[in-house]
């Protein structure tokens, strides 16, 4: 399994994740092109090498060339990212990290995520910040991403509010669940689009994991101090024990027969955006003959509390039942494949333990996009992309293998 590992010896902020990144050799001029798709101006990137205690890396800034007089809100960060040029996986995490952003925001001001204004994770640099991680991660088809537990700097810092203590509150709230370790630097260390990234991206936290590794990348701050104010990535390979990939999902159902069906859109799209692997409708026959649905969320563990406050607020349901499952994975890569219509990103589904393709799967949204643009069915679309990723990554055989090991006992 393609891992990365982000050694936060120093910290982590969104530039020293996008430099450490284009260190471990993303193209710049790729990063370049896939930003001028995302409908924002006034700003210009750069990257450069420098050295901190002796040790090479790379700096990624962002330069704001007229200064921004409104702040945003969540609405206006979603438009932003909807109306951009990038795959739909991109745009499904930006929104979920945004949203998280939001309502630690939110919590901390004693507001709701839709009220906040966004300030310092609202600005260009920031927006900027996490649409690049995103696609150098889409870049290095990065499968898994392990990160070390975050260092708190101490002190005070300058923020849009005034003088706040350190860590930022912002920080902290992103970071419930997550493991931090005490450091002598003075200074923040870690700042909420960091935060908001590692919680986000990380499978899990722990120690450097057992990889063969293929490459180092090293992403600079701003600061220099005792330390090397640098963010660590290692690429490497891991070896999955089981057959196939496993991991635990928290189940929310509820059963509902009294609420409006128009709020059953609304509610599955907060869900989703609030961090939901899954959101189904099953038709139910209740209690007095009454017609119903079950709702059901499939989500991380550590989503569950959120998720079913969304579902008590959003619905009719007086009550929710909860329950943890073990969930069995095929491998999961997203490749690009080129089309008659434009490129579209397509999912394929391997076997770990053999690494044969098993099941392809075009992403809908690029072919509903590229379907508008050309007026062309989307299943024309649809079929063009899924042709090209079988004749890529089938070879001559056009049947997506359905072959599989199984161990017996006489």
């Amino acid at each position: 399994m393609k891992t990365l590992f982000l050694d936060c010896f120093a910290g982590i902020s969104g530039d020293m994740f996008v430099g450490a990144l284009l260190d471990l050799g993303v193209d710049f001029k790729n990063l370049q092109e896939q930003l001028q798709t995302v409908p924002v101006n006034n700003y210009q990137i750069a990257a450069e090498k420098v050295i901190k205690n002796g040790i090479t890396g790379t700096k990624f800034s962002v330069f704001t060339i007229v200064a921004e007089k409104q702040h945003r809100h969540l609405h206006h960060i979603h438009d932003i990212i909807d109306k951009s040029g990038l795959s739909a996986s991109v745009k499904r995490q930006a929104i979920k990290i945004f949203s998280h952003l939001a309502e630690a925001e939110a919590k901390i001001h004693g507001i709701t995520p839709d009220k906040v204004h966004f300030h310092e994770v609202g600005a260009v640099d920031s927006i900027i910040d996490i649409l690049s991680v995103l696609i150098c991660l889409e870049h290095l088809a990065v499968e898994e991403i392990i990160c070390s537990p975050l260092p708190m700097g101490k002190g005070f810092v300058q923020c849009a509010h005034g003088i706040i203590p350190l860590p930022a509150p912002a920080t902290l709230e992103l970071l419930h669940g997550c493991p931090v370790t005490e450091t002598d630097i003075e200074g923040e260390t870690v700042t909420p689009t960091g935060a908001v990234l590692a919680v986000n991206l990380a499978k899990r936290f722990g120690p450097f994991p057992a990889m063969s590794v293929e490459g180092v990348g090293y992403g600079a701050g701003t600061r220099d101090g005792e330390i090397p104010n640098l963010l660590r990535v290692v690429l490497g390979q891991t070896q999955s024990a089981a057959p196939f990939q496993q991991d635990k999902v928290s189940v929310i159902t509820a059963t509902i027969d009294d609420m409006n069906p128009e709020f059953y859109d609304y509610v599955m799209n907060r869900l989703f955006t609030a961090g939901a692997l899954d959101v189904t409708l099953t038709p139910l026959q209740m209690k007095k003959n009454r017609p119903g649905q079950q709702l059901t969320v499939l989500c991380p563990p550590d989503r569950l509390n959120h998720l079913a406050n969304i579902i008590l607020r959003e619905t009719t349901s007086l009550g929710v039942r909860v329950r943890e499952e073990t969930r069995f994975k095929l491998k999961r890569e997203l490749k690009a494949v080129e089309t008659p219509f434009g490129p579209v990103m397509v999912k394929l589904g391997k076997c770990p333990a053999t690494q044969k393709v098993w099941n392809i799967a075009p992403e809908w949204e690029d072919c509903r996009l590229l379907a508008v643009k050309h007026g062309v069915p989307a299943k024309t679309v649809y079929d063009q992309a899924k042709s090209v990723a079988m004749s890529l990554y089938l070879g001559n055989d056009k049947t997506v293998t359905t072959e599989y090991t199984e161990d017996t006992e006489n």
